[in-house]
């Protein structure tokens, strides 16, 4: 059974950050100071990296989307999901009517 990723607060992500962007310089990798902060924190070592991993693209010191473009991104993605339900949905319809109006089925 696969049980859905709890809702970290906000306030504890950016104190994981913090921590680990201020203490980096003291360990030999990003993972390493992750691991050593989640621990404390008592969250995911692999979400710890990743969140600072996101800042560090938010605040332009990395390559890659940042938060507001892959939250658009997202955005996209379901309306796009929307748009091909909605049309299958019209295609069918017309596939149908189609059927009704055929004269040869009279």
């Amino acid at each position: 059974m696969q049980t859905m990723p709890k809702k970290i607060d906000q306030k504890v992500k950016e104190r994981c950050v913090r921590q680990v962007l201020e203490h980096l310089p003291e360990y030999p990798s990003l993972t390493a100071a992750a691991e050593s902060v989640a621990r404390r924190e008592g969250v995911g070592k692999e979400s710890v990296r990743r969140w600072v991993v996101q800042a560090q693209v938010d605040g332009g010191q990395r390559q890659g989307a940042t938060s507001e473009e892959l939250a658009e991104i997202k955005e996209l993605k379901a309306r796009v999901r929307r748009l091909e339900e909605d049309n299958e949905v019209l295609r069918r319809a017309s596939i149908f009517f189609a059927g009704e109006l055929d004269p040869r089925n009279r």
